[in-house]
């Protein structure tokens, strides 16, 4: 024992030398105690200063050489945190048309990008989704299951052999434990029933070749389906940028002719607006896990007026031209749900 205290306290010496020697290293190139730097010219490029960035490279002028620094710039790399975050997210929640015209007349400075806002919020989302949708892993193999029920039945059969020759305590002890065997038998059989595809049932009559490909894609489905939800939940996750090209045609239907609107800005408007659709099921999915449904099921709501104020702010039509482009829009985004949905399970089963 002294002599891992020992072994502790020369590594925490020998840590304390090294950051003596680094922080002198660091004075004799002109850092400040804060970890602040003061150079006249761009660490990066060698260009003269001028300003708070390099006009040649773009780099900041100073930088901070701090553990405060770093996670910051962790933070704005991700979020862009310097206030960016904290415009855009109120606006896109509630004038997402403002928000999308002035990002495609070309006001970016003050917003986050469509795409970095996207990728973040699906980020968080399926993160949100994962812990909230966790499955049971004794129910997480449906062959196992099954392979449990067998057992069961091979005990309960031995037991009832045993039965019929046992007397007295034997026979008590037996019967108690063909009870609890089958208990556990019906527990299983409930597991089974609830863990199964619906589609196994009428999978003996099916059209599709047994030796075929599918079949056996089916089989394996069938065999683990949480396996296949999970493979869904991750192609999901992976391919989710593939709403945006989905639904885009969509938009370009609500305005087939119309030179003054082109495919950019119906991309920004789509990138933006499932942005805020999936961050929007997922705080009612949160909602729904704390037993709050009725408020989770109100928020959902909000979805169709978001469509419709998204498309006044950004189009400039009229209040019916809104209205009927609300619809046909929320139709549209069904339609473009579905193929993503038939995309990604075709993925999971093929991989």
């Amino acid at each position: 024992m002294t002599g891992d205290i020992e072994g502790i306290a020369g590594g925490l010496a020998d840590i304390g030398t090294g950051a003596a020697v680094a922080g002198a290293v660091e004075r004799e190139r002109g850092d400040a105690p804060d970890g602040h730097t003061h150079e006249g010219a761009c660490l990066n490029c060698a260009t003269p200063l001028v300003g708070s960035h390099c006009h040649a490279c773009g780099q900041r002028a100073h930088v901070h050489r701090t553990l405060g620094a770093f996670f910051h710039d962790l933070l704005h790399g991700v979020l862009h945190f310097e206030g960016k975050t904290w415009r855009t997210i109120p606006m896109l929640a509630w004038q997402p048309g403002k928000l999308t015209r002035e990002y495609i007349d070309g006001r970016r400075a003050r917003y986050v990008s469509p795409i970095a806002l996207f990728l973040f919020v699906v980020f968080l989302s399926f993160a949100l989704f994962s812990m909230l949708g966790g499955f049971d892993p004794a129910v997480s193999n449906l062959g196992e299951a099954k392979a449990v029920q067998a057992e069961n039945a091979r005990q309960i059969d031995e037991i009832e052999a045993q039965l019929s020759s046992a007397t007295g305590a034997e026979r008590a002890a037996l019967e108690e434990r063909l009870r609890s065997v089958k208990e556990d038998q019906q527990a299983m059989t409930a597991v089974v029933g609830t863990v199964q595809s619906d589609f196994e049932d009428g999978f003996t009559e099916s059209p599709i070749p047994k030796d075929s490909k599918l079949a056996r894609t089916i089989d394996h489905v069938r065999e683990n389906p949480q396996l296949a939800i999970y493979k869904a939940q991750t192609s999901a996750y992976k391919y989710s940028w593939m709403l945006i090209p989905l639904s885009v045609p969509f938009v370009w239907l609500l305005f087939p002719f119309n030179r003054r609107f082109r495919g950019y800005d119906h991309t920004v408007f789509v990138t933006y607006s499932i942005s805020f659709m999936i961050a929007l099921v997922a705080v009612a999915s949160l909602l729904f896990y704390v037993n709050a449904g009725a408020a989770g099921g109100l928020l959902l709501f909000y979805a169709p007026y978001h469509m419709y104020r998204q498309l006044r702010g950004t189009y400039g039509v009229s209040r019916a031209g809104g209205i009927w482009r609300m619809l046909a829009l929320s139709l549209f985004a069904w339609v473009a749900i579905g193929l993503f949905a038939g995309i990604i399970t075709w993925m999971a089963m093929g991989s």
